[in-house]
């Protein structure tokens, strides 16, 4: 019995098998994994293009809220002459549902006129301008880029993933025709990093990318032609 014993303490035969079935198991997880990171940077960078393409759109379109292209003329009463710098305001807009026919904007500081969410101007700034002047209330695909919008750079952005702020930082004055000219910062957020082959490890599928903010000066921040 001691000499079967020792015989198989001795025996060597499969153990580079085993060897092999360890170290490839270590390697794939380190192939997959480094797969899985190059594609979230791919991402990343979808989501940056995406706020870029955002800040954009919102700076030749109409406003989020509604009574913002009116405030420049709103604020000119007591104290604020025409001519005078623009009062401090910072409005701040998102959606609340995917097809964003929903969503919520504050304001602080001067805020005289501005008021409530606008769902067609959230919708042509995510899901791109529409052919025939209606809102679009899904991502399609475009037929030039001046139709895309951010999903259109990245497909799984929502009105509900995005916010967008209205800010004055001096620009612009009081009783300026066509309304003030605030800064516009589209910031991305929300959006978890998809994994196809490391989802169910170490909770992977529950990261989120990191917020993605660009920040541009307002144009027209109207959509009519007549702008």
């Amino acid at each position: 019995m001691a000499i079967f014993g020792n015989r198989i303490i001795r025996d060597t035969d499969g153990a580079v098998l085993v060897e092999v079935t360890v170290m490839m198991t270590i390697t794939f997880v380190f192939i997959l994994g480094a797969i899985d990171f190059l594609f979230a940077f791919y991402q990343w960078n979808m989501a940056a293009k995406a706020a870029e393409v955002g800040a954009r759109i919102a700076t030749v379109s109409a406003p989020v809220t509604n009574g913002f292209n009116s405030l420049s003329a709103a604020v000119v009463a007591g104290s604020v002459q025409a001519g005078d710098p623009m009062p401090t305001f910072t409005v701040t807009c998102s959606g609340n549902v995917a097809d964003g026919s929903s969503g919520s904007c504050t304001c602080s500081g001067t805020c005289t006129g501005v008021s409530g969410y606008n769902a067609a101007a959230m919708q042509t700034i995510v899901f791109g301008r529409s052919t025939n002047n209606t809102a679009k209330t899904a991502c399609g695909i475009p037929s030039s880029f001046y139709y895309a919008g951010m999903c259109n750079m990245f497909d799984r952005i929502t009105p509900q993933n995005v916010l967008i702020t209205y800010r004055q930082t001096g620009l612009g004055y009081a009783g300026r025709p066509g309304g003030p000219v605030p800064t516009i910062t589209v910031q991305l957020q929300s959006i978890p990093f998809k994994y196809f082959f490391l989802g169910g490890l170490l909770g992977f599928a529950d990261i989120n990318i990191p917020p993605v903010t660009t920040t541009i000066t307002g144009e027209d921040i109207c959509s009519s032609a007549s702008c």
